[in-house]
């Protein structure tokens, strides 16, 4: 899997220009599925900001993008509708569109339902995530960013890189997310973390990782 780790979506020229690279064809000629099951987790949002995010109507580009089709993929109701119904859709998407919230939530319905072991086999998927859509692929996410009480009490997620990640640097709504705080918090950690602004995104092909940035950030190291 492929993947394009932002803190607000697809914000500037430099990071469109990195997800059609990874999507290797227009983005008119690409399949999305949106996943906005992070957004009910959260104690801040509610079901507008889901309707937000799966409609286009957001601060936070992703489904308004000019998709060939666009599809709500719900991972909470994955379960109860069986794999031989929705593995299908997901490898005969292009992109997984993965919205904002919680990212303990998330990771526990990627696991419940079974996306999170199908993962592996989507080798030419590109997963877009919208800050905690893109903590999810990380192996932790900080005490500071839990939320959701999870079943394992811990701040584990998914693991697909090697570094996590603290999103919305600076931003004016935000006023906690300050490159202090993100040191704090990262010392807490046992590996690598970047700290990103909304103007930045991480890319993730293979082993090669670069940050696509016309913003700030910072990657912080123990």
């Amino acid at each position: 899997m492929k993947l394009l780790l932002t803190s607000a979506g697809i914000q500037n020229p430099s990071i469109h220009q990195a997800l059609v690279d990874l999507l290797g064809k227009p983005i008119a000629e690409a399949n999305a599925l949106c996943i906005p099951t992070a957004g009910y987790g959260h104690p801040q949002t509610n079901p507008t900001h889901a309707w937000r995010f799966i409609s286009g109507h957001d601060e936070c580009p992703m489904t308004e993008l000019g998709w060939k089709s666009v599809g709500v993929l719900e991972l909470t109701a994955l379960p109860s509708i069986g794999k031989d119904r929705w593995v299908p859709w997901v490898r005969n998407a292009d992109v997984l569109l993965v919205n904002g919230g919680d990212a303990m939530y998330l990771c526990h319905w990627m696991r419940e339902s079974g996306l999170a072991d199908l993962l592996a086999s989507l080798q030419e998927t590109v997963w877009v995530g919208l800050s905690a859509g893109s903590m999810v692929m990380t192996p932790r996410i900080g005490q500071d960013f839990v939320e959701w009480p999870s079943p394992t009490g811990r701040d584990e997620t998914l693991g697909l890189v090697d570094f996590s990640i603290f999103p919305h640097l600076d931003h004016p709504q935000l006023p906690d997310n300050t490159l202090a705080t993100a040191e704090r918090w990262a010392a807490e950690l046992q590996g690598p973390a970047y700290v990103i602004d909304d103007q930045t995104a991480i890319k993730v092909a293979g082993s090669v990782v670069e940050v696509v940035s016309e913003g700030r950030w910072k990657l912080l190291t123990p």
